[in-house]
């Protein structure tokens, strides 16, 4: 025996074939795009990176998930671009120093120990003028 023709599941999987393709809207992303992207965000830290006149070094210490390559294609374009402009390189602010605690001792009582080593200046050599007062309420 024969089954008859079933219309609306002929019609249903038409439908889902037809929607399929629509997956990237969905936010279902593809390797090749997610590949893209990685290498873009690598090749723009290391842009940054040589910008700011840090070595590829220390750009792969501070962001050891990008992808090694592209930071590297980054920096190198940057500073090819750089050269060919005539750009100086701006330097960010130094990074902090980082504490290094003894076995056995707190990062609080290692904080306090070097704020102790620190030069003390002298405190007749500055002289700040009193800060006026807010009132707060009407005057």
């Amino acid at each position: 025996m024969r089954r008859p023709f079933n219309a609306p599941l002929v019609a249903l999987m038409v439908a889902f074939a037809a929607v399929l393709p629509g997956c990237d809207q969905l936010g279902i992303e593809s390797a090749a795009v997610i590949a893209a992207r990685r290498e873009a965000e690598g090749k723009a830290i290391g842009g940054g990176c040589r910008h700011a006149a840090r070595s590829v070094e220390s750009c792969f210490n501070q962001n050891k998930r990008a992808d090694k390559a592209a930071v590297f294609a980054g920096w190198r374009e940057m500073n090819d671009y750089m050269r060919e402009n005539k750009i100086d390189a701006m330097p960010g602010p130094p990074e902090p120093a980082e504490t290094k605690v003894e076995p056995g001792e707190d990062a609080g009582e290692a904080k306090v120990a070097k704020a102790d080593k620190a030069p003390k200046e002298d405190k007749a050599e500055k002289v700040e003028p009193p800060v006026p007062k807010r009132r707060r309420g009407p005057p």
